[in-house]
């Protein structure tokens, strides 16, 4: 069988057990360690193990998501581990990220040096980010999954960032301390939506990373709540969203905070309201 019959073969089949028919052409370039050019150069060669390959298009097909099975994704440029303890970065995720480079350079003379907590970071993505991209050694993260935090720090190692990992839950382990920007994409859905969820999600992907509370908004009450006695003045404040909720959560940080707090609804490149950013004087 030559790679064009594999990959047809399996388009064909992912989409007949409803999945997308493009993770073939991810899962192929992984099993040929290839990229897409040279993909398209080695259409006509011989499949050299379709035995293995079958096997990851299988495993796609019976509901496990291609990042768990290639073991990685692509954020803001750069390839992260990820497994079933961590989110898998999503590309919307990287608005935000994009949301808070460009405050923070227009907010801070040196923001370089400004110091940066992203609370509950998974598998590390936004705090590296940030880390590299303002060539800044001030970031700490924090979660509530040990696991999480492994994966976390072995990502920070193969790509050279300069990270500060603490255990715990959202603000506590930051007591006594203050920070410049405090940044975060905490579980948003709520019970009731969790249980409608795509299965390659709700049954791969941890419970704890999905669900905020019956309502979706029980993290960003506390982390609202907590934020004044953390976050510097000036200071920046960045929260991904789920869809409907930026108003709400706007409100709160409002609520918290009063005059102190400029507070803007962005929209991602959907047209959605799906971050809340704070500047705080």
């Amino acid at each position: 069988m030559t790679v064009f019959e594999a990959l047809k073969w399996a388009s064909s089949f992912l989409e007949k057990y409803g999945r997308e028919a493009s993770a073939a052409e991810w899962l192929i370039k992984h099993e040929l360690n290839v990229s897409r050019t040279e993909l398209l150069l080695q259409m006509q060669d011989q499949m050299p193990d379709f035995a293995s390959f079958e096997a990851k298009i299988n495993q796609h097909a019976s509901g496990i998501p291609v990042q768990h099975i290639v073991g990685k994704e692509e954020f803001y440029g750069r390839t992260f581990r990820v497994n079933h303890h961590v989110l898998v970065p999503r590309p919307e995720t990287e608005e935000l990220v994009e949301g808070i480079l460009s405050r923070a350079k227009r907010l801070f003379p040196n923001p370089e040096k400004a110091t940066i907590a992203d609370i509950g970071t998974g598998s590390g993505a936004i705090a590296i980010s940030l880390a590299l991209e303002l060539q800044n050694q001030n970031v700490t993260a924090v979660d509530i999954s040990q696991e999480a935090l492994e994966v976390a720090k072995e990502n920070a190692c193969q790509l050279d960032a300069s990270i500060s990992f603490l255990h715990g839950d959202l603000l506590q382990p930051l007591q006594g301390q203050t920070f410049d920007i405090v940044v975060s994409n905490p579980p948003y859905i709520s019970e009731e939506e969790y249980a409608t969820l795509d299965p390659l999600v709700r049954d791969h992907e941890p419970i704890r990373a999905l669900v905020g509370g019956e309502d979706g908004y029980v993290l960003y009450r506390r982390l609202a709540e907590g934020l004044p006695e953390l976050i510097s003045s000036p200071g920046l404040i960045g929260f991904e969203v789920g869809e409907k909720q930026a108003r709400t959560v706007a409100a709160m940080l409002e609520a918290s905070f009063g005059e102190r707090i400029q507070v803007e609804v962005v929209k991602d490149i959907s047209g959605k309201e799906r971050m809340v950013f704070g500047i705080v004087t």
